[in-house]
């Protein structure tokens, strides 16, 4: 007997989509304010402007920055426009906040970015368990993205899926 072993998963319908395919790529790094606070605490106007004239501002090209401040001060809004002025030459993007954050934020704007349009009418599989930590908020960004084009919504692995969504 031998009998052709089809492969029913590849076979099916399903358009599988890997949120990983959008993580970021590029380092992220992290600028803090902190060092740059008179002990810490204030920041002086003319002394931090002369502290990020000095920086060498090279060492964040092509990297996502997440600027934030890490001491327990009040920082002036301007000192995060002037921080951003500095960082736009050199920066693939600049954010607020930890390098936690800033993953999500590119994340979540990539996730904006997905034409659905291809997606319409599909039954669709968001892969799950994969090698990087794709948050929950990555997954409710992309259902809420695909629910009024999918035919239908599935988590997991083509092999093995929870259904989410049926369009009726």
């Amino acid at each position: 007997m031998s009998e052709e072993i089809i492969n029913k998963v590849a076979a099916s319908p399903l358009l599988s989509l890997d949120l990983e395919e959008y993580y970021p790529k590029e380092e992220v790094v992290l600028f803090d304010l902190k060092p740059f606070l008179f002990m810490e605490l204030i920041l002086k106007e003319k002394d931090f402007r002369a502290a990020l004239q000095n920086l060498d501002w090279s060492v964040y090209q092509n990297k996502i920055v997440a600027v934030t401040c890490s001491a327990d001060a009040i920082i002036p809004v301007w000192a995060y426009m002037l921080v951003v002025s500095y960082l736009e030459p050199f920066a693939k993007e600049v954010v607020l906040g930890d390098e936690k954050k800033a993953v999500e934020q590119i994340l979540l704007k990539k996730i904006q970015e997905i034409n659905i349009e291809e997606f319409t009418d599909k039954r669709i599989v968001v892969k799950g368990c994969g090698e990087l930590p794709i948050g929950e908020f990555a997954y409710m960004e992309i259902t809420k993205r695909l629910r009024p084009v999918a035919k239908s919504i599935m988590y997991g692995e083509p092999c093995s899926t929870v259904p989410i969504f049926k369009k009726k």
